[in-house]
């Protein structure tokens, strides 16, 4: 499956909620964003239908996220029916893992294969401030259970201002290092002004060689993370909202002034 620039497309990301526990700064702003209502967002059965035919199509990688993907009520549920489909290589989740210390062995057990945590500081203080809400030591809990369940490798996203020589960044590297963990550093973005980098410690933000689509929670294929493109499955097809999705997926990433990164998991 190949889009019109010869990228082979094999990754698809799943926003399978567009809540969270937390109101990360970068994220989301402090007085929130309306959230969908429930019967907006997909059936585990769409979104099962969903990635099937992403797989018949060629698609071998996917990842489920949020808003927090933890928060969907019967995520275990959906792992197991996403782990049962011939085809997928890599079955991957991104979490912030505050919800983890109760479900990385479910979700091991379901067939997930490894996890994505977000962790931007280890000064208590800084993550309180950047979640609004969060407690830094439920999302080290989160990491040491994702260890014991086998969850393997763990990655830790680690969002900078700047760079990676930033203090907050060169704690969270060490600790990594100490701990048998892989860090990746993330460029803060910004969808309406198109601001995006590419990822220190892995392949995200370089256009010349995405190979991701995207499926937000109320059910639209999206192309680009920084476009405005979207394919509405429950108007479309499922089919026809992919095929559509690849064969205009942008050269590069631009702007993307309809969706947030609670909706489309970033």
């Amino acid at each position: 499956m190949y889009d019109r620039f010869n990228r082979k497309i094999n990754y698809l990301r799943i926003s399978v909620t567009d809540r969270c526990n937390l109101r990360c700064t970068y994220c989301m702003p402090a007085e929130g964003i309306k959230m969908l209502h429930h019967s907006e967002i997909l059936s585990f059965d769409e979104i099962t239908e969903v990635t099937k035919m992403a797989v018949s199509m060629g698609v071998d990688k996917v990842r489920i996220t949020g808003g927090e993907p933890l928060v969907r009520k019967g995520i275990v549920d959906l792992i197991k029916m996403l782990a049962a489909i011939q085809g997928i290589n890599d079955l991957a989740m991104t979490t912030n893992g505050i919800f983890l210390n109760k479900f990385a062995k479910p979700l091991a057990e379901a067939g997930l294969h490894r996890v994505n945590i977000s962790l931007d500081t280890l000064d208590p203080e800084k993550y309180t401030n950047i979640t609004r809400v969060g407690k830094i030591e439920d999302a080290l809990r989160g990491i040491e259970a994702a260890k014991q369940a086998g969850l393997s490798p763990i990655k830790i996203n680690c969002v900078i201002t700047k760079s990676s020589d930033e203090p907050d960044a060169q704690m969270v590297k060490k600790f990594c290092e100490t701990n048998g963990l892989h860090v990746r550093f993330i460029p803060q973005m910004n969808l309406e002004t198109g601001d995006f980098g590419i990822v220190e410690g892995g392949e995200g933000g370089n256009c010349k060689i995405c190979n991701r689509i995207r499926l937000t929670s109320e059910g639209k294929i999206m192309p680009c993370l920084f476009s405005n493109l979207g394919y509405s499955i429950k108007e479309l097809g499922v089919k026809k909202a992919l095929e559509l999705a690849i064969g205009n997926k942008p050269r590069s990433g631009s702007v993307n002034h309809i969706n947030h990164f609670n909706n489309i998991g970033g």
